[in-house]
């Protein structure tokens, strides 16, 4: 995996990781695909993947835990239209970044 497709979301700010996440993945063509590095195991954001991009992606685990898990997150189909207010900028209300636990 390139730099340019690895993002280590342990130095962004929790309130920009989903936006970048789903930007991120919006940019990708079919086929393609990027990974996440995170310092927690991202359910949350898989979560709002299934309620917003539900059966465009796959997700795999490269690393599980304890201290560090990677997931290559991969385009599977074209893109359609969001769901509503699923960009990735509203918040998923579990995770940290706009105040979940």
């Amino acid at each position: 995996m390139s730099e340019s497709n690895l993002l280590d979301l342990r130095s962004i700010p929790p309130s920009q990781r989903h936006p970048l996440i789903f930007s991120t993945f919006d940019a990708l063509d079919t086929g393609a695909a990027f990974e996440i590095v995170n310092d927690h195991d991202p359910v949350p954001l898989y979560m709002q993947f299934e309620r917003s991009r539900l059966g465009q992606f796959d997700w795999r685990y490269v690393v599980a835990g304890p201290d560090e898990w990677q997931i290559r997150i991969s385009r599977k189909a074209s893109a359609g239209t969001p769901r509503s207010g699923s960009e990735g900028g509203e918040c998923c209300g579990v995770c940290t970044c706009r105040g979940g636990r």
